[in-house]
């Protein structure tokens, strides 16, 4: 069993930067895949950004240049720093951890809101 626990999430004004933080317990991370996932208000859960265990991202085309994950695996902890925020960005952010062929574990979101 993994348990994932978002931080960082909040208000912030177009233009500005967050940093998200997944911290891990149950299993150690450096082992696997790990992404972030966001959902807006009425629209299905969407890719943001992924991690592989040897270091390897990947990032959704919209985020590419703005967003960084990276992982800190003597914290057992992922991030995502966000830059040069859009009020199209607003959504709940998602960490998410890939044990087999899919994310198999979730947590339980924190909501990032940028303002216009």
């Amino acid at each position: 069993q993994v348990q994932l626990v978002e931080s960082g999430g909040g208000l912030v004004q177009a233009g500005g930067s967050l940093r998200l933080s997944c911290a891990a317990s149950g299993r150690t991370l450096s082992r696997y895949a790990m992404g972030w996932f966001r959902q807006a208000p009425g629209k299905e859960r969407e890719f943001v950004a992924a991690i592989s265990r040897t270091g390897g991202v990947n990032y959704k085309d919209s985020v590419r240049g703005r967003f960084t994950i990276s992982r800190v695996n003597a914290k057992n902890t992922v991030y995502l720093q966000m830059n040069s925020l859009k009020p199209e960005d607003t959504a709940v952010y998602y960490c998410a951890v890939s044990i087999g062929d899919t994310y198999d574990y979730w947590g339980q979101g924190t909501q990032v809101t940028v303002s216009s």
